[in-house]
């Protein structure tokens, strides 16, 4: 689905941010994408949604292919159309909108009314909470239901892959869970997933593949199951043992599912 080769992207004229990134996103995968800040993480998601150059940065080598198109060279709007859409940092909702209208907003770009409206059911099916308040304005919404606000715009345009960053940064431990869950179901509905975390725990339980980014380059790729085993990111992410840890986080692969998307809005706040 979407393929990176010899990335190099800089910012003005000395800031060199990512040095020959290659990774891969295949159509039924979640990938994480872990490292510390300044890793070059955003630098990535930016230059696959087009908006590095609102950030100042530059692609100086390698492309971004979604398919056979090349869209490091597209404008942000005519990558959403293709079917690439992204979640940026910080949620950034539309503060004094409403729940309703910042969701239409997201669907702007679709064809039909039909199309709105089945999106519109996704999105309530998975946000409860987001029907229920439809009419409240953006910005009087807890952080955590505004970080399914910004999820479900930007589910109104029906993306086949989406761009998350950061998505559980500022949120109680128990909501993480439940956005966790929520990731996995947009995937098991036929949706590939960047997801760009910090939080490594959460986001391995999440992925199916992943990778390590140290100073703008790919230090460890593989399997979540994989990098759950590697003392170097035990010790540097996970902050635990190899075997305890990949227990827990095999249990939490058994337990997804079973929460039901009530529990989602009840600790939404």
């Amino acid at each position: 689905m979407l393929s990176v080769r010899d990335l190099h992207v800089r910012y003005g004229r000395s800031v060199a941010a990512l040095h020959g990134v290659d990774l891969e996103v295949h159509d039924d995968s979640v990938l994480a994408v872990l490292g510390s800040n300044g890793a070059g993480k955003s630098t990535l998601l930016r230059t696959i949604s087009g908006t590095l150059r609102m950030h100042r940065g530059t692609v100086t080598g390698g492309e971004v292919r979604y398919g056979d198109t090349r869209v490091d060279r597209l404008d942000p709007a005519a990558i959403v159309r293709l079917g690439v859409v992204g979640v940026p940092e910080g949620r950034q909702i539309f503060a004094r909108m409403t729940v309703d209208e910042n969701l239409r907003a997201g669907a702007i770009g679709a064809r039909t009314g039909a199309q709105r409206s089945a999106a519109r059911k996704r999105v309530h099916e998975l946000f409860p909470v987001l029907a229920e308040r439809a009419r409240q304005r953006a910005g009087l919404l807890s952080g955590g239901e505004q970080q399914m606000l910004a999820i479900g715009r930007a589910l109104m345009s029906t993306p086949r892959l989406l761009l998350l960053d950061e998505p559980s940064l500022g949120l109680a431990p128990k909501l993480v869970g439940q956005i966790s869950d929520i990731i996995r179901e947009i995937h098991e509905q036929g949706t590939a997933v960047v997801l760009v975390e910090q939080n490594a725990t959460m986001a391995l339980r999440v992925a199916d593949h992943a990778v390590v980014f140290e100073v703008g380059r790919v230090a460890l790729s593989g399997t979540t199951a994989e990098l759950e085993r590697s003392e170097d990111v035990q010790r540097l992410y996970l902050g635990g043992h190899a075997e305890s840890d990949a227990m827990a986080a095999e249990e939490a692969r058994a337990a997804r599912g079973r929460t039901g998307r009530k529990e989602l809005s009840r600790w939404a706040g």
